[in-house]
């Protein structure tokens, strides 16, 4: 499954370009560039990534699965509905990027509550700031972050960061193994 969600990427989200072509949120230019809204909104995307991660968090006790709206989204909704085809069912959530603003003024959406695990997803991760954002917010509303999974890791940093604030990062797939099969589409 890993090898065809890699084929997957490279041939729907990855561009490259010699030159830096690219901006990135954090205003950077680069080389390439991971659109994965392609890969985790298309049918076979969200079962691979579904199935991929549901196993990623295979006896880890996961009670929720949820990152920062909306690279984190389609992440959550396909593990959410493979957990539930499993027979093991495992609620996703939403982290805002602001809090709501009227109602109860929430920035967890979902079926998670204060002291369930959690899984926190992002689709991307260059500085990882997105993904700090949403465990910040997670732990204010009171979840155990169990474990972080970027479905891509651009390996500039962002693991790092996370980790130094004390979150071990698993990847699905890294730019390395996105380059790997490109070089030899593109030798």
């Amino acid at each position: 499954m890993k090898d065809r969600l890699i084929r997957l990427i490279l041939e729907k989200a990855f561009k490259f370009s010699k030159e830096p072509t690219f901006r990135l949120v954090s205003g950077r230019m680069s080389n390439y560039y991971f659109n994965c809204k392609t890969v985790t909104l298309h049918p076979e995307g969200m079962y691979l990534i579904g199935n991929i991660i549901f196993d990623m968090l295979s006896g880890a006790g996961i009670a929720g699965i949820g990152g920062l709206t909306l690279g984190a989204d389609p992440l959550a909704d396909a593990v959410a509905y493979t957990s539930y085809l499993k027979n093991h069912p495992i609620e996703a959530f939403v982290v805002r990027k602001t809090a709501k603003a009227h109602g109860t003024m929430q920035w967890i959406e979902g079926n998670v509550t204060a002291g369930d695990r959690v899984a926190i997803v992002d689709d991307v991760i260059t500085t990882g700031k997105s993904t700090i954002e949403a465990i910040t917010k997670a732990q204010e509303g009171g979840l155990d972050i169990a474990k972080v999974i970027a479905l891509v890791d651009r390996q500039e940093g962002g693991r790092e960061n996370i980790e130094a604030i004390g979150h071990t990062v698993e990847t699905v797939v890294t730019r390395e193994e996105v380059m790997a099969l490109y070089r030899t589409k593109h030798p």
